[in-house]
């Protein structure tokens, strides 16, 4: 079966992972998508999100934090704002970074209209911390 080169980046963190793969699902902000070898050229912006790798029968996830993704015919590269494998993830932290985000939330829809809460932001931290949990919980 044909493969694609599969390459992860994070400023911070430099290579992620990089591996062939038998295909890559992504939530981009035009909705989900699969990519297989020989896809077309695209380049799309990511959502945080857990993203699913198939390799040989076997699926991963990796839990992205938005970005964006380049394809090629022989080759998929993300770049994203944070990216962690299962095994880097830590729980308490990511719990943490929910329940922040999620009072964050809260707080807005309590608030007047000269608050200081920034909607998008917190939004954008629960959709982070769930992706981590959810990859992580996969493991379990």
């Amino acid at each position: 079966m044909a493969t694609i080169q599969l390459d992860i980046v994070s400023p911070d963190k430099g290579e992620i992972f990089s591996k062939d793969v038998d295909m890559v699902i992504v939530r981009s902000t035009a909705g989900e998508l699969g990519i297989l070898p020989r896809h077309a050229k695209m380049l799309t912006e990511l959502q945080p999100h857990a993203m699913r790798i198939k390799i040989g029968g076997t699926e991963q996830l990796i839990a992205i934090g938005g970005g964006f993704m380049d394809v090629t015919p022989e080759k998929i590269t993300v770049l994203s704002h944070s990216a962690e494998l299962p095994e880097n993830i830590d729980v308490a932290r990511a719990e943490r970074a929910k329940q922040r985000a999620e009072e964050r939330i809260a707080q807005y829809k309590q608030a007047t209209k000269d608050s200081l809460i920034d909607i998008s932001r917190a939004n954008a931290a629960l959709a982070r911390a769930k992706a981590r949990l959810l990859v992580k919980n996969a493991l379990a």
